[in-house]
């Protein structure tokens, strides 16, 4: 029965994920970065790991110098051997310094929540002093239970953020990856046949964009004002 349905999916609605993604009252997280991060030649992806999000956003080609960095040995070799940045540090984000408005933007996707609150906030605060431009942050909304794997043990959640904490933190919050209801652990879908529900989340993100509340994951952006 799946395998009607996913062929029915394919046949008469093969871009319907597309047009959602493009759509200008819901876009995804790609959208959003690519948007966000126009006009940033010099970009910091803190707890970048294996696989960047901004690797799949189209940013990073035009971009004049990215900075990676990340702790985990193999996942650090693996984004250096895809030569995914520019440039590679290792490094433990929770101490890691950069000089004052250095970077255009410095971005934490996926990072939050693998670090304590207060511990967070701390990153925030100093993300805020290196950027020039833009700090931007990419994390579930509230609080999702995920173990360690990969023997990795710097995967474990250990917080969970909320709009208004990251509102009084000075960002501007949007809705991504559609209703928050219909995924769980490690962001899966919650429901069979995936590829029907796949399409549910990417339909509900036109109005979770917007109300972020009611979203899987929170896309927060801070415009760094220029101090004369």
């Amino acid at each position: 029965m799946y395998k009607l349905l996913n062929h029915i999916y394919s046949r008469f609605f093969p871009d319907v994920n597309a047009i959602i993604k493009n759509s200008r009252f819901g876009p995804d997280i790609h959208a959003m970065l690519k948007k966000e991060l126009s006009g940033c030649d010099i970009i910091l992806d803190l707890g970048c790991g294996r696989h960047s999000v901004l690797a799949y956003s189209n940013v990073l080609s035009s971009v004049k110098c990215s900075i990676g960095v990340e702790l985990f040995d193999p996942y650090l070799l693996e984004s250096r051997r895809n030569r995914i940045h520019s440039q590679y540090i290792k490094a433990d984000v929770r101490k890691i310094e950069f000089k004052p408005k250095t970077l255009d933007a410095a971005v934490a996707l996926d990072l939050l929540e693998h670090l304590t609150k207060e511990e967070g906030v701390d990153l925030i605060n100093r993300m805020g002093k290196w950027a020039r431009k833009k700090v931007i942050v990419f994390t579930p909304n509230g609080y999702l239970q995920q173990d360690a794997y990969d023997e990795n043990p710097l995967q474990e959640h250990r917080s969970g953020w909320s709009i208004k904490e990251l509102q009084g933190l000075g960002f501007e919050v949007f809705g991504m990856n559609g209703w928050k209801n219909l995924r769980g652990y490690k962001a899966s879908l919650k429901y069979k046949p995936s590829f029907l529900w796949e399409m549910v989340s990417s339909i509900s993100q036109i109005i979770t964009y917007r109300h972020p509340r009611l979203a899987f994951q929170l896309l927060a952006v801070k415009q760094i004002k220029e101090v004369d």
